[in-house]
């Protein structure tokens, strides 16, 4: 057995949700220099300005890290971070920590879920995720995009970003790009929470695996490769209409047809080995994690309650 043992007493609401929030930060920070170089690469093109610009003349995924090193220094790969943990702490403990109370919820406590049953449940956690922490996901973004503006960075902080939003925008600019957000999450969900749920119901159910740090990890792969071939063309109209300036698009559907027309049916991959890769080592680490912080939690509670 690799990493913590399963308990007895399977894991409360509380747990699932801490340990969700928790996971997805520490995967964030493993990853979040990806997240930048694919920003990066989705909005390149997006504009004429950006073409002449030297600064937005990327190359692949690691040509564009190293351009933003050598141009901008190494913390620009972090941009946004502050956001980003503000960002999973809320969003990913509802999406993902929720998912199985929401799916015992739609099966009415049944142990045997369907497949609708879980898109559901994905669909459902990833619709209320982006309620919740849509104002921190349009700050992140635009933190990451930033060094494409002329005139030196548009925020000087975290909380400057959002008083800066609300007050040029209005407090509606804060949920810019809801409705893209709500598509690509309920997409996502479905593809990344199901697909690991369905690879790993199979590996244990045909004994191919045990459930411990090799099968986390299958699962986690296979479900970031899923993902980023779904959820790819909504990830790129939502990070292209969420950076956009007041009036630009008319809306998510006029950001999208706007890319067709001006760069062809490929734009909306844009960025996707830096997608995959970076939804595929998030995967990893944030599945990995959270089924171990899992195990330790309820270990943890299992030891301080029982009696000496």
């Amino acid at each position: 057995m690799v990493g913590f043992k399963p308990t007895d007493v399977p894991p409360t609401a509380m747990v699932k949700f801490l340990g969700a929030g928790t996971a997805a930060c520490i995967a964030d920070l493993v990853t979040f220099p990806l997240d930048t170089a694919k920003v990066r690469l989705q909005i390149q093109g997006e504009s004429k300005l950006a073409v002449a610009s030297m600064s937005a003349q990327y190359k692949g995924v690691f040509g564009t890290i190293a351009t933003m090193v050598r141009m901008e220094g190494p913390t620009s790969l972090y941009n946004g971070l502050v956001a980003g943990l503000q960002r999973q702490m809320s969003f990913a403990s509802v999406r993902i920590g929720l998912y199985d109370s929401v799916k015992q919820f739609y099966t009415k406590g049944s142990e045997h879920a369907g497949i609708g049953s879980r898109l559901l449940a994905g669909c459902t956690t990833g619709a209320m995720a982006v309620a919740v922490a849509q104002p921190t996901d349009v700050v992140k973004v635009r933190f990451q995009a930033q060094a494409r503006t002329e005139g030196g960075k548009r925020y000087q902080g975290t909380l400057d970003a959002y008083k800066t939003i609300a007050k040029e925008e209005g407090v509606r600019g804060l949920w810019k790009g809801t409705s893209p957000n709500i598509t690509r999450n309920a997409l996502v969900n479905c593809a990344e929470l199901v697909t690991y749920d369905l690879i790993k119901d199979a590996l244990l159910k045909y004994n191919l695996m045990t459930d411990n740090l090799p099968c986390h990890f299958t699962s986690a792969f296979g479900a970031g490769f899923c993902t980023t071939i779904i959820a790819s063309p909504v990830d790129v109209v939502k990070t292209r209409y969420m950076n956009s300036a007041p009036g630009q698009y008319g809306s998510a559907v006029n950001c999208a047809l706007t890319m067709l027309r001006k760069e062809g049916p490929l734009a909306f991959y844009k960025g996707f080995t830096p997608s995959f890769l970076r939804l595929g080592s998030w995967n990893v680490v944030m599945f990995v994690t959270y089924e171990q912080l899992k195990r330790a939690m309820m270990a943890a509670r299992g030891s301080r309650e029982a009696p000496f």
